[in-house]
């Protein structure tokens, strides 16, 4: 059986006398949609930073493709393919959607955004952005400022940044955050365009969307993984119903 894309074991992160990650194992194989579901504070907001490089675990490891990534930083963990969308939308607001994804061609050609101007002129640069807004159903707001995309706009904008960073996984953090339901599914059908195709990690608690979306589900409960599995698994498992009792009954 081939090594798993990811692979987390033994995670453990401490904010003083609280244990936000406690002994975190699951793995992701090449291709699927691996969602991250638990109550607010269960610890997945920390569990993904840590696998982006934001913050450090204080015990445990992080395999990506093979390799030990847990003590490199966030930029070299996007050289080898990793990319992170967040709960808050970060997009350059007084830049169009085009020149957003742009810029994020741009660096990861590895160039500085300091020479933001080039990725305005240069085709090289635009041309694939182009293709990455229409890949996201973007492509007639490319010359609206990010300031003025709708919020759903404005997550899909988020999303295609870190599609041009050509990731081998993505790491998304509450992308539908804040969307009513016709945004909600609209983000639902372009995610489901990624599936059997980009590696992907969702925290989401849309619940309607991670049965949509995931081949399998790993819930997190006070830090602790209490259940992985597929999502019939995990919508028939009773700790799991208890951990979501006056929250989410759905899970």
């Amino acid at each position: 059986m081939s090594e798993p894309l990811l692979r987390v074991e033994g995670l453990v992160k401490r904010f003083g006398g609280l244990l936000a990650t406690d002994g975190v194992d699951f793995t992701v194989e090449e291709g699927e949609v691996h969602a991250i579901i638990g109550p607010n504070g269960a610890g997945k907001t920390t569990l993904i930073a840590q696998l982006a490089g934001e913050l450090r675990p204080d015990a445990g490891s992080i395999r990506f493709a093979g390799e030990d990534i847990t003590a490199l930083r966030t930029y070299e963990r996007s050289a080898r393919g990793l990319a992170r969308s967040f709960q808050i939308t970060s997009v350059f607001r007084e830049f169009s959607a085009l020149d957003n994804v742009a810029l994020a061609v741009q660096a990861h050609a590895g160039h500085s955004f300091r020479f933001w101007r080039a990725a305005r002129r240069d085709e090289e640069l635009r041309e694939p952005a182009r293709a990455i807004l229409r890949q996201v159903g973007l492509e007639g707001r490319a010359e609206v400022a990010a300031a003025n995309l709708a919020h759903g706009e404005k997550r899909a904008l988020e999303i295609a940044m870190a599609l041009a960073t050509r990731p081998r996984l993505l790491l998304l953090d509450e992308p539908m955050a804040g969307m009513g339901p016709e945004d909600s599914a609209r983000m639902v059908r372009l995610l489901s365009t990624f599936k059997g195709g980009l590696t992907t990690v969702l925290i989401e608690h849309d619940m309607d969307a991670v049965f949509a979306l995931a081949d399998r589900i790993t819930v997190l409960v006070y830090g602790r993984v209490v259940a992985t599995g597929a999502p019939q698994a995990i919508r028939e498992n009773a700790e799991v119903r208890q951990a979501y009792l006056g929250e989410d009954k759905a899970a």
